[in-house]
């Protein structure tokens, strides 16, 4: 069984993902940095050399073999979710919890990511504002067609963030973390 952690950018999967971890005696693991570990090269440098296509078919390859783990808490990338049989994966392999965040939440998080600008490309060639609010509305009925679990991150800590999660997570998945 995997908790699958999905959201937009900066809403705090990659914060809250070894917190849920350790409480729940799990590993975890953070699916945009493996993707790079694996290509050796930053988001940045695949979109540069293949474009998005080739990006998503490299996360498509991660989240297969994340999704089949044991006991793992996975922090997907905010866009996992555009392909349907992964949307279907991460329900079959066990709860998926939604981070949600305002728009200006997520911005004020991406200013404050030392790693944004360079590890992660623009989506759009949009404003950052609009980029969110485009990219978010395309989205919203994926995470919520994926989501098990729900939850604001917005003015909550990462700890916080955690309770809320540990509150709504199934009895089962409580059983396999003793």
């Amino acid at each position: 069984m995997t908790i699958t952690l999905t959201g937009y950018r900066g809403t705090g999967k990659s914060s809250v993902a070894p917190l849920l971890a350790d409480r729940l005696g799990w590993s975890w693991i953070d699916a945009d940095a493996e993707i790079e570990r694996r290509a050796g090269q930053s988001i940045r440098d695949i979109f540069a050399a293949g474009g998005e296509p080739e990006f998503r078919r490299q996360e498509r390859a991660v989240m297969v073999d994340l999704l089949s783990r044991d006991r793992l808490v996975i922090a997907s990338g905010g866009g996992a979710i555009l392909n349907e049989q992964t949307r279907r994966d991460m329900r079959a392999a066990g709860p998926v919890v939604w981070l949600q965040a305002q728009v200006d939440t997520i911005l004020a998080r991406m200013g404050t990511d030392e790693t944004t600008a360079s590890r992660r490309p623009a989506l759009t060639d949009h404003d950052p504002r609009a980029e969110v609010q485009q990219l978010l509305a395309i989205r919203h009925p994926l995470y919520e067609a994926a989501a098990t679990i729900c939850v604001a991150t917005d003015k909550r800590s990462p700890q916080q963030i955690v309770d809320c999660i540990l509150a709504e997570l199934p009895a089962d998945v409580q059983e396999t973390s003793r």
